[in-house]
């Protein structure tokens, strides 16, 4: 391995599904990084689904090439499927999730099949990165933002490491590369997420159906955190993790109830 390519094998999925082009530009980006690469994504869009796996219905897998797949089942399915069965024995160096069609922050990242993904790879005890491109215009994603950068952040953060028991960020701003400002390791914070709302309808055939609509703000997250990093033209880096307990109110409640 070359220190250009600093991987023997790496393995590509995404929450978007197989032929999105995140994904398309995340294998781009990983064919300067690495020696033999995977491709194991959802064989549709499963935004939205978390870290879930399926563990109630059966999984079916498509072969679109040599080591290219598609699977009928969520991000974590996918890289359970491709770590635990279609890659054989050998692990791959890293698992590379997106580059998801906007930015994953905040409280979103709890629902991100994007971020689910890179924290089943955790779980597996294969270091994992989260990619995401903000947007302004869905129709006008700057997927080459994201291209430029992408294997330059990969590459000094392999080389400095961190925990097994984190898995990493990234979010790239919605500016051009050029403009990009340098990488900031950032707190996850309250991004911009504050409501889901229910939007209802009748059909063609008269049978009622919902939607749920995610409802966000416009304002700043606190300073240090990755929305306002983002929001600043600044690339993102957050180290997350499985552990959410909530120090304070443990403490509070500890103490309560010994009054």
């Amino acid at each position: 391995m070359s220190a250009q390519r600093p991987f023997k094998r790496l393995l590509l999925t995404n929450d978007d599904g197989i032929e999105a082009p995140g994904l398309r530009t995340l294998q781009r980006v990983a064919e300067e990084l690495a020696e033999e690469i995977w491709v194991v994504a959802p064989d549709h869009d499963q935004s939205g689904v978390s870290h879930s796996i399926s563990l109630h219905s059966p999984l079916r897998v498509s072969k679109k090439d040599e080591r290219r797949f598609s699977v009928s089942g969520t991000p974590g399915d996918c890289v359970v499927m491709a770590t635990r069965f279609l890659m054989g024995d050998v692990a791959p160096d890293m698992v590379l999730s997106g580059i998801n069609r906007g930015a994953n922050l905040g409280v979103e990242t709890v629902f991100s099949g994007t971020v689910g993904a890179a924290m089943t790879g955790m779980l597996l005890g294969i270091p994992s990165i989260a990619l995401s491109q903000a947007f302004s215009d869905r129709d006008a994603v700057r997927w080459e933002t994201a291209e430029k950068l992408a294997a330059d952040v990969i590459r000094k953060f392999s080389d400095l490491g961190w925990s097994k028991d984190a898995c990493l960020n990234i979010n790239f701003p919605d500016v051009e590369a050029a403009q990009a400002g340098p990488v900031e390791l950032t707190q996850q914070g309250a991004g911009f997420l504050n409501d889901v709302h229910v939007v209802s309808g009748l059909d063609p055939r008269n049978h009622e159906f919902h939607w749920l609509s995610l409802q966000r703000s416009t304002g700043n997250d606190v300073v240090g955190a990755e929305a306002y990093a983002l929001k600043n033209g600044n690339i993102s880096v957050t180290p997350l993790q499985f552990e959410r307990t909530n120090e304070s109110t443990l403490h509070k409640l500890r103490a309560a109830s010994k009054a």
